[in-house]
Protein backbone atom coordinates (compact mmCIF):
# COMPACT_ATOMS: atom_id res chain seq x y z
CA UNK A 1 0.00 0.00 0.00
CA UNK A 2 3.05 2.57 0.77
CA UNK A 3 4.14 1.67 -2.57
CA UNK A 4 1.31 2.78 -4.26
CA UNK A 5 0.95 5.85 -2.05
CA UNK A 6 4.65 6.58 -3.17
CA UNK A 7 3.75 5.99 -6.25
CA UNK A 8 0.78 8.46 -6.85
CA UNK A 9 2.51 11.15 -5.34
CA UNK A 10 5.24 10.94 -7.78
CA UNK A 11 3.07 10.72 -10.57
CA UNK A 12 0.57 13.59 -9.73
CA UNK A 13 2.67 16.17 -11.29
CA UNK A 14 2.05 14.83 -14.52
CA UNK A 15 -1.08 14.39 -13.94
CA UNK A 16 -1.49 17.69 -14.17
CA UNK A 17 0.49 18.87 -17.09
CA UNK A 18 -0.23 22.66 -18.16
CA UNK A 19 -1.79 22.94 -21.90
CA UNK A 20 -1.26 25.61 -23.90
CA UNK A 21 -4.72 27.18 -25.36
CA UNK A 22 -4.98 27.56 -29.21
CA UNK A 23 -3.11 30.80 -30.62
CA UNK A 24 -5.19 33.79 -30.91
CA UNK A 25 -4.18 37.57 -32.05
CA UNK A 26 -6.23 40.62 -31.73
CA UNK A 27 -3.90 42.38 -34.14
CA UNK A 28 -2.13 45.65 -32.37
CA UNK A 29 -4.96 45.00 -29.00
CA UNK A 30 -6.02 48.36 -27.88
CA UNK A 31 -3.74 50.20 -30.75
CA UNK A 32 -4.34 50.49 -34.28
CA UNK A 33 -3.07 48.39 -36.43
CA UNK A 34 -1.50 51.10 -38.58
CA UNK A 35 -2.16 54.39 -39.89
CA UNK A 36 -5.12 56.16 -41.62
CA UNK A 37 -3.74 55.29 -45.36
CA UNK A 38 -1.84 52.09 -44.15
CA UNK A 39 -4.82 50.49 -41.72
CA UNK A 40 -2.38 47.49 -41.40
CA UNK A 41 1.35 48.56 -41.74
CA UNK A 42 2.60 46.88 -38.80
CA UNK A 43 -0.38 44.56 -38.04
CA UNK A 44 2.04 41.69 -38.86
CA UNK A 45 4.62 43.41 -36.19
CA UNK A 46 1.87 43.37 -33.67
CA UNK A 47 1.12 39.37 -34.74
CA UNK A 48 4.73 38.18 -34.30
CA UNK A 49 4.33 39.79 -30.61
CA UNK A 50 1.18 37.93 -30.20
CA UNK A 51 3.15 34.47 -30.72
CA UNK A 52 6.07 35.56 -28.38
CA UNK A 53 3.30 36.93 -26.07
CA UNK A 54 1.07 33.41 -26.32
CA UNK A 55 3.62 31.73 -25.39
CA UNK A 56 5.23 33.31 -22.52
CA UNK A 57 8.36 32.60 -21.08
CA UNK A 58 11.05 34.25 -19.16
CA UNK A 59 10.93 38.23 -18.24
CA UNK A 60 14.29 38.32 -20.73
CA UNK A 61 12.06 36.69 -23.20
CA UNK A 62 9.55 39.09 -22.33
CA UNK A 63 12.20 42.17 -23.01
CA UNK A 64 13.40 40.60 -26.27
CA UNK A 65 10.26 40.00 -27.81
CA UNK A 66 8.98 43.80 -26.62
CA UNK A 67 12.15 45.17 -28.35
CA UNK A 68 11.52 42.81 -31.80
CA UNK A 69 7.87 44.80 -32.06
CA UNK A 70 10.00 48.24 -31.48
CA UNK A 71 12.30 47.24 -34.31
CA UNK A 72 9.81 45.99 -36.71
CA UNK A 73 7.33 48.90 -36.42
CA UNK A 74 10.52 50.92 -36.72
CA UNK A 75 11.50 49.49 -39.94
CA UNK A 76 8.28 50.15 -41.92
CA UNK A 77 9.24 53.89 -41.05
CA UNK A 78 7.68 55.21 -37.62
CA UNK A 79 10.25 54.99 -35.19
CA UNK A 80 7.96 57.12 -33.12
CA UNK A 81 5.29 54.87 -32.77
CA UNK A 82 7.51 52.12 -32.13
CA UNK A 83 8.96 54.19 -28.96
CA UNK A 84 5.26 54.58 -27.91
CA UNK A 85 4.17 51.04 -28.35
CA UNK A 86 7.54 49.45 -26.40
CA UNK A 87 6.07 51.86 -23.75
CA UNK A 88 2.97 50.66 -23.65
CA UNK A 89 3.59 46.90 -24.06
CA UNK A 90 5.99 47.54 -21.18
CA UNK A 91 3.49 48.62 -18.72
CA UNK A 92 0.08 46.87 -20.09
CA UNK A 93 1.98 43.47 -20.94
CA UNK A 94 2.52 42.17 -17.57
CA UNK A 95 1.62 38.39 -16.93
CA UNK A 96 0.21 39.32 -13.26
CA UNK A 97 -2.57 41.53 -15.00
CA UNK A 98 -5.62 39.78 -15.91
CA UNK A 99 -5.86 40.66 -19.63
CA UNK A 100 -6.41 38.50 -23.09
CA UNK A 101 -3.11 40.00 -23.86
CA UNK A 102 -0.49 39.68 -21.11
CA UNK A 103 2.40 38.14 -21.32
CA UNK A 104 1.96 34.04 -21.55
CA UNK A 105 -1.76 34.49 -22.53
CA UNK A 106 -2.31 31.42 -23.79
CA UNK A 107 -1.57 29.93 -20.44
CA UNK A 108 -3.47 29.91 -17.36
CA UNK A 109 -3.04 33.00 -15.08
CA UNK A 110 -0.90 33.02 -12.11
CA UNK A 111 2.36 31.48 -14.70
CA UNK A 112 4.18 34.80 -14.30
CA UNK A 113 7.70 34.41 -15.73
CA UNK A 114 8.13 31.13 -15.91
CA UNK A 115 10.58 29.51 -18.77
CA UNK A 116 9.15 26.72 -20.91
CA UNK A 117 9.53 23.13 -20.00
CA UNK A 118 10.52 20.72 -22.83
CA UNK A 119 6.80 19.09 -22.99
CA UNK A 120 5.56 22.59 -23.64
CA UNK A 121 7.85 23.33 -26.35
CA UNK A 122 7.06 20.62 -28.15
CA UNK A 123 3.09 21.49 -27.73
CA UNK A 124 4.03 25.12 -29.06
CA UNK A 125 5.44 23.09 -32.25
CA UNK A 126 2.86 20.12 -32.60
CA UNK A 127 0.76 23.27 -33.24
CA UNK A 128 3.14 24.38 -36.69
CA UNK A 129 4.18 27.32 -34.42
CA UNK A 130 7.79 28.33 -34.34
CA UNK A 131 8.92 29.23 -30.91
CA UNK A 132 10.24 32.98 -30.09
CA UNK A 133 13.42 33.21 -31.43
CA UNK A 134 14.82 33.96 -27.49
CA UNK A 135 12.95 30.70 -26.64
CA UNK A 136 14.94 28.74 -29.95
CA UNK A 137 18.30 30.29 -28.76
CA UNK A 138 17.91 28.20 -25.58
CA UNK A 139 17.55 25.50 -26.89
Amino acid sequence: MKYLVIALLMLSPFAHAEKIAAFTSDGCSAFPDGTLQENDLWLACCTSHDIAYWQGGTSRQRLAADNQLKQCVAAVGKPNIAALMLKGVRIGGSPYIPTSFRWGYGWDFFRGYQALTVDEKEQIKAMGIKLNKEIQSEE
